[in-house]
């Protein structure tokens, strides 16, 4: 006979014992509770504040959305799609890397009109200006 032969017997025979062992029946007593003190928290009130955001999409004749402008707050930045070239798939190789969005930072109102001398000789209380005399 082989040797591995002779292992074979004395390796189920540990294998069970091990088995039969492992498998012991859990004891009858129920498991010991611990009694947990009762706090008296206030109530918690948490309450969302409605989303400030503004979307305003752009679009082209065909409903292809061109740009979308978002207000969230006092940020205010442009998304525009990028467009792939030729007969690439966006995540494709020749597709180029995603566009990524234009923050706002400042806007000047250039066509604002401007405030009154008078108001502005008012709010400084500063005599107005003398006119120059007339040669």
């Amino acid at each position: 006979m082989t040797r591995t032969s002779l292992l074979w017997p004395a390796l189920l025979l540990t294998l069970s014992a091990h088995t039969a062992l492992a498998q012991s029946t859990p004891s009858q007593a129920p498991p010991k509770m611990e009694k947990l003190e009762e706090v008296t928290d206030d109530p918690v009130t948490i309450s969302a504040k409605p989303a400030q955001n503004k979307i305003t999409e752009r679009r082209d004749n065909s409903g292809n959305v061109v740009e979308a402008t978002v207000k969230s707050g006092p940020s205010t930045y442009t998304l525009r799609p990028n467009h792939p070239v030729g007969t690439s798939v966006p995540g494709d190789a020749m597709s180029g890397a995603p566009r990524g969005a234009q923050w706002t930072l400042f806007e000047f109102d250039l066509g604002k009109k401007k405030k009154a001398p008078e108001d502005d000789a008012a709010s400084d209380n500063n005599p107005p200006p003398q006119p120059a005399p007339a040669k």
